[in-house]
């Protein structure tokens, strides 16, 4: 008998991403795999009244042409969102252990700061010290630029990663 409960599996995380992404080419299905990891961190009071923060570490997988554009726009450092969805695989590691590795497989990636064309993503404050409330991005800074919020700190624009047209002839854009 066929249940009417439905489900649901999606995650969105929105967080830094731990190292380049790791692009390999599956021969077997002849598309490409995209690997990498994102940190996210939460804090908490501890009962002396102490800041505590933690930080968890989340494996993510982007596959055929999603995975071409995370390899060529996403970098160590940068703050992207991403909405996946959890898939567990099993495997066996050198000494024939039967193991499982649950990832994340990405259907869509928000770049959440200003693209940087030379690697790294991490927004710092420039050296000036930030008495101007510049921001630096090793390709360029923000300051000034209307990029702010109510608090007055400076925010970079978001961008989609997806922006960019792709056509895979089925019409569907990834």
């Amino acid at each position: 008998m066929a249940s009417n409960v439905r489900s649901l599996n999606r995650v969105i995380l929105v967080g830094r991403v731990g190292k380049d992404p790791e692009l390999t080419h599956i021969p077997s299905t002849d598309r490409d795999l995209a690997r990498f990891s994102i940190a996210t961190t939460e804090g908490y009071m501890d009962k002396n009244n102490q800041w505590k923060d933690m930080t968890e570490w989340h494996n993510l997988v982007a596959w055929g042409p999603l995975a071409q554009k995370v390899e060529r726009n996403v970098h160590r450092g940068s703050l992207v969102l991403v909405e996946g969805k959890l898939k567990t695989r099993k495997w066996q590691d050198q000494e024939g252990n039967n193991r499982k590795t649950t990832d994340i497989e990405v259907v869509n990636v928000v770049l959440l700061e200003k693209a940087d064309r030379n690697g790294g993503g991490a927004y710092q404050k420039s050296d000036s010290g930030g008495a101007d409330g510049s921001y630096s991005n090793r390709g360029g800074s923000y300051g000034g630029d209307g990029y702010s919020n109510q608090d007055g700190v400076n925010s970079p624009p978001i961008s989609d990663i997806n922006e960019f047209p792709y056509d895979d002839g089925d019409g569907d854009p990834f």
